[in-house]
């Protein structure tokens, strides 16, 4: 089948895909992963858009609401982080509590939709999508705990797990680039930047035509190749970075103690400039720890 060699993800998300006129090829995506039709309202302000040479280890995110007046965060992560199951609950109940005006009542909490493209392998499982609810299961009867028909009409959710945050977990590389589905078919964009003339996901046409890399004008083009050797020469940066400190300080470590030998490797990775996140990824130390060496 014909495919077309697209720009990656997250550079459409952070340069294209927060533009209206762009609007559909998110919606795509979104009522593909979640099963419903998807509109979406307006982009909200988010935390992690940082522009500089260092993108690759940086997370790239996006907050819309839809016209369900729920928040959906979209986030591309790269880096291996330990703790990102906790980051990723603790960005969820922020955004929701941000989001309660001073004096709304607590059925007024908003819906937070929390989905996460990682390019790493998080946990122990062999699937390459995850999602998770919350719900209350009773511990003699084993029964789910349901809203009573006065709960339903106050919070305008049939089931408890609709008042929680949600959690979607897409693990790419676990990915066997065969598309079983139109998620799939979503999916395999995502990992390989292209479409095949086959697919018929929704929204996929539309990143087909709008998210070619010819079709961009030659400045944005120019910064998006540019963009890519970035990534290239970062990757090899910090492969080479960490193998050349693991040694170094293991052997000074056989010597010193373990301590030291961590120290001397967070000291090269710092040396090359990477972030405190990647450096305590690599190393285990605490972000406390790393900043105390620089």
């Amino acid at each position: 089948m014909m495919t077309k060699k697209l720009i990656t993800f997250d550079w459409a998300i952070k340069r294209l895909l927060r533009s209206k006129a762009n609007f559909g090829i998110l919606e795509g995506f979104l009522t593909e992963l979640l099963k419903e039709d998807i509109t979406i309202l307006d982009v909200l302000e988010s935390e992690a858009n940082q522009d500089h040479q260092f993108d690759k280890f940086n997370r790239v995110d996006l907050k819309v609401r839809n016209s369900k007046e729920e928040i959906i965060i979209i986030e591309i992560q790269y880096d291996r982080e330990l703790d990102y199951l906790q980051r990723i609950f603790y960005a969820a109940t922020k955004t929701a509590i941000e989001h309660l005006n001073l004096g709304q009542a607590y059925s007024s909490v908003i819906k937070v939709i929390s989905i996460n493209i990682l390019y790493f392998d998080l946990g122990s499982g062999a699937d390459y999508i995850y999602k998770g609810t919350t719900n209350f299961i009773g511990l003699h009867d084993n029964d789910r705990l349901e809203l009573t028909e006065e709960q339903q009409a106050l919070f305008k959710h049939s089931c408890v797990e609709a008042l929680y945050p949600e959690f979607y977990l897409i693990k790419i590389n676990r990915f066997n680039d065969i598309a079983k589905d139109t998620l799939d078919e979503w999916i395999y964009f995502l990992k390989n930047e292209e479409i095949k003339s086959s697919f018929t996901a929704k929204g996929l046409k539309e990143a087909e035509e709008k998210l070619s890399v010819m079709k961009l004008p030659e400045g944005e083009r120019k910064a998006y190749e540019q963009y890519q050797e970035d990534l290239h020469y970062q990757a090899s940066m910090f492969e080479s970075t960490y193998i050349a400190g693991f040694y170094k300080g293991e052997a000074k470590g056989k010597a010193e103690g373990i301590d030291q030998a961590t120290k001397d490797i967070a000291l090269n990775l710092i040396n090359q400039g990477l972030a405190v996140e990647s450096i305590a990824m690599a190393t285990g130390l605490p972000e406390t720890a790393i900043k105390r060496l620089l």
